[in-house]
């Protein structure tokens, strides 16, 4: 019985984990934009470093148009560089390694301003999502459950490296907050120093005024 119990909460752990995964998978559905006659779309993820981002993206003429009307696309850095840029196109995608942690961003345009109306069908992958289990599967030989928990392995990593990267930005939160407190203390004294002095002046030079002309 005792044994039985155990072999119970084991799976049950287990199923738990996999849920853990399936969640984690789940930054890998799909996204729909529906692009202006004139203008940009964007989208975007704020990542850290060293995160894999892969995505695929099609487009699909809402007024069923052929041929289908072709975009351009542009994916940028936080600082700005550019990591991925295509023109004329109805279908690409773009891969890459984060170096920089901040805001990603993915932004679409029409080729034809003034045309019908688009839709771009996004399929934005990051971190374990974007990782291709098949190839690591047939490479490593491995199957099954082993094959689960080399998943789950890598989403217990990816929790860690996020709850690190939470742990930094908090710290530098804290830091630009605290600086930022000192700052308003101290413009705040030297205000009300100006003040002081201010009002010293206009005193002895009322007192003097009022002297002058023996009012007092």
């Amino acid at each position: 019985m005792m044994g039985d119990s155990g072999n119970v909460r084991q799976l049950m752990y287990f199923a738990v984990l996999l849920m853990v995964v399936c969640l984690l998978q789940k930054k890998g559905e799909a996204i729909w934009l529906s692009l202006p006659a004139t203008g940009t779309k964007c989208v975007s993820e704020e990542l850290h470093n060293n995160v894999v981002v892969l995505a695929d993206y099609v487009v699909i003429s809402d007024d069923h148009v052929h041929p289908t009307p072709t975009i351009s696309a542009r994916v940028t850095s936080p600082y700005g560089n550019t990591l991925h840029h295509k023109e004329n196109i109805t279908h690409s995608q773009f891969a890459f390694t984060t170096t920089e942690a901040g805001n990603y961003l993915a932004c679409f345009w029409a080729d034809n301003p003034g045309g019908g109306s688009l839709s771009v069908n996004i399929d934005w992958k990051t971190g374990i999502a974007a990782k291709d289990w098949e190839s690591v599967a047939r490479k490593e030989k491995i199957e099954g459950i082993e094959l689960e928990l080399r998943k789950l392995e890598g989403a217990v990593e990816a929790i860690h490296e996020n709850l690190i990267y939470l742990k930094n930005r908090e710290s530098e939160m804290r830091a630009v907050s605290e600086t930022t407190n000192a700052r308003v203390a101290w413009f705040s004294i030297m205000s009300l120093g100006v003040c002081i002095v201010a009002s010293v002046l206009q005193i002895l030079y009322l007192k003097q005024y009022f002297q002058k002309k023996k009012l007092i």
